[in-house]
């Protein structure tokens, strides 16, 4: 399976486990003066699938429901991670958000059940 349908099939489990994700299209152009244009969130390193995920907070902090910010690199069976991308998944974990490399659906659900398997 190439990684075009891993990522298609992985934004559907999202979408339906309740996860709201975006494609995160990155590259560069040379603009009409020849300056050197990147787009794309955090480019280089920025993950494919970006968004949040809802979490229910526990009764001892109010109980309200939050969006943590989500962030899923999506690899082929053999594709290896670079480390500009290693380094934005770090950040986004080390900040609190929910972030990790997924090969498949269930890698994408275990990313988003992060705060779960916590506080278990």
């Amino acid at each position: 399976m190439n990684e075009q349908t891993i990522q298609q099939n992985i934004r559907l489990a999202l979408s339906k486990a309740g996860s709201k994700v975006f494609r995160n299209n990155q590259g560069g152009y040379k603009d009409a003066t020849g300056r050197w244009v990147r787009y794309g969130v955090a480019n280089p390193g920025g993950s494919d699938l970006i968004g949040w995920t809802p979490v229910t907070i526990t009764s001892d902090m109010v109980g309200k429901r939050i969006a943590v910010f989500t962030a899923v690199e999506v690899k082929g069976p053999k594709t290896k991670i670079s480390p500009e991308q290693t380094n934005f998944i770090d950040r986004v974990k080390f900040d609190g958000g929910l972030a990790g490399v997924a090969r498949s659906p269930e890698d994408a659900i275990t990313i988003t059940n992060q705060y779960a398997t916590q506080q278990n």
